[in-house]
């Protein structure tokens, strides 16, 4: 009797590990799927590049949608926001935000591009574009942030250092008397202002092709599992005592 209680338990403790592993392989199935429609959308939206007014930045309801916008408008004077932890060509370093005050509708964060920072983590300092600029890129929603700890902005010095973009806690902390459109602007890397960048996406994440690449890892480990079991049931079986067979 104890040799079938561990017999089951054995099958039990399988059956779990096949089903967490398939769980894990399902997800990031989904997540390749869900980047690779992101990369497909935004890819036509460059293609063609029609511009909206960056009025369109303030549509709640395409939040998750892409956009090639443009207009006229001035940086806002507070100083500028540095996303901290952003990596490009394996160079640790901060992506530099301003807010822009558009013509016609609310303020938005504009992705001026990425800076590099040295091994003292001194932060550069971001100067604040003149007058009235013609700004085009693409609209798209902040870094995802992982999970959010904390208020993800701090004062330093002049200037404010975000561990994520939160449009609506950027507004509150540095005093804005009206909200921050919930996307932002990805500068168009062809005009002759800010610094280092491309619209690259996936910069700091996941490629849908890693996705798919793990997915299949925890698929077949699954089938491992699922093997291992059938060897050792029926291994147990050929080896069992006559005495313990029906």
């Amino acid at each position: 009797m104890k040799a079938r209680g561990g017999y089951w338990f054995g099958w039990i403790l399988a059956l779990a590990t096949i089903a967490l592993f398939v769980h894990l392989g399902l997800w990031q199935a989904r997540r390749a799927v869900e980047k690779q429609a992101m990369l497909d959308a935004a890819a036509a939206v460059l293609k063609d590049r029609i511009p909206r007014p960056l009025s369109a930045a303030g549509d709640a309801a395409r939040v998750r949608a892409y956009d090639w916008a443009a207009g006229l408008g001035h940086f806002d004077d507070r100083g500028a926001l540095l996303l901290d932890n952003q990596q490009r060509g394996g160079r640790a370093g901060v992506r530099a935000y301003r807010i822009f005050v558009p013509q016609q509708g609310e303020p938005l964060l504009v992705d001026l591009g990425w800076l590099p920072l040295g091994g003292d983590r001194k932060l550069p300092v971001i100067a604040q574009p003149e007058g009235e600029l013609a700004l085009s890129g693409l609209l798209t929603a902040p870094p995802s942030s992982g999970i959010a700890l904390g208020p993800g902005i701090g004062r330093e010095g002049q200037q404010w250092l975000l561990t994520r973009v939160d449009p609506a806690a950027i507004a509150r902390e540095t005093g804005l008397s009206v909200p921050l459109a919930p996307r932002v602007l990805r500068l168009d890397p062809a005009l002759k202002l800010g610094y280092e960048r491309d619209l690259e996406l996936l910069a700091n994440t996941l490629p849908p092709e890693q996705h798919r690449g793990y997915s299949l890892q925890w698929f077949a480990l699954a089938a491992a599992v699922l093997a291992t079991a059938l060897i050792l049931t029926f291994r147990r079986k050929r080896t069992r005592p006559e005495s313990d067979r029906p």
